[in-house]
């Protein structure tokens, strides 16, 4: 049975699973569904149209689920917000419902949402990703899994992020970013590879390791075009897993059709160190 605080208002229409608990103020409005054992915190809002999984935690003056951010949004359209389990919003985080009738924004499972970070509508934020205080994504942008995205970071509208990317605080992307890779030193730039979090990733072996690093040499040191770079990666049949995911990313981006036919990031090099 759900534990609703008595100054909070629930719409008749929601659906609150087994233990949920909705805090003082909270605001949950018509054709939500709330999974067993998630927490709103005093002054959560949850819109129409939001879906939760179970375990979610959403901490106070959170909105979820609000609409577009679109000028040529009509509130009468039909979309959503789909969130999976065990994810948590600290303050004043705000993820959009979609724009387009029947269209959804995406958060996966066991993402962490720190102070005032934002998605915006269409966008796909996978598994295990963490946004540090006040890092927005824009519309249509995707999230890899395990990525990490700085305190402040920018992520411009149809734009891709790859799995396990770090980045470093105050950086912007509007350009792809391969997969495994370290972010920094100001607007799309790409120093190297993600060598701390490859280490700590317990499904990444020593031979995943360098097969990447050998991919991204291909991609951005060994100075060849695109599609040269490419084909030496496919000689590699070995390659599967990360490698593969790497490469396979990179022919992505390069057959991308509009609005997503942007470049990768370039190679730069860190502030205050270098690549």
């Amino acid at each position: 049975m759900a534990r609703i605080h008595p100054t909070a208002i629930v719409d008749t229409g929601a659906r609150l699973g087994e233990g949920v608990e909705i805090g003082a103020y909270c605001v949950v409005e018509a054709d939500v569904e709330i999974g067993a054992g998630t927490v709103l915190r005093p002054h959560a809002v949850i819109r129409r149209f939001t879906t939760m999984g179970e375990g979610n935690f959403v901490d106070s003056h959170t909105v979820l689920g609000g609409d577009p951010q679109d000028l040529k949004f009509d509130p009468r359209t039909r979309s959503f917000l789909r969130i999976g389990d065990r994810n948590v919003f600290r303050e004043c985080v705000t993820i959009s419902r979609a724009t387009g009738e029947g269209k959804e924004t995406g958060v996966g499972s066991g993402t962490y949402w720190m102070a005032y970070s934002h998605a915006g509508h269409n966008a796909v934020v996978e598994d295990n990703v963490i946004l540090v205080n006040g890092a927005a994504v824009a519309g249509h942008a995707v999230i890899g899994r395990r990525t990490i995205l700085s305190e402040n970071v920018g992520v411009h509208q149809f734009t891709w992020i790859g799995e396990s990317v770090m980045t470093q605080g105050l950086s912007g992307f509007s350009a792809h970013v391969p997969p495994f890779t370290l972010c920094g030193g100001g607007i799309n730039r790409v120093v190297g590879l993600n060598a701390v979090g490859l280490k700590r990733a317990k499904d990444i072996t020593e031979k995943d390791r360098q097969e990447l690093k050998e991919a991204f040499r291909l991609t951005y040191r060994a100075a060849l075009p695109r599609r040269e770079a490419l084909a030496q990666m496919d000689a590699h049949a070995e390659w599967g897993g990360p490698a593969g995911r790497f490469r396979d990313f990179v022919r992505r981006v390069h057959e991308a059709p509009p609005p997503y036919n942007r470049p990768l990031c370039a190679l730069g090099r860190a502030r205050g160190g270098t690549a």
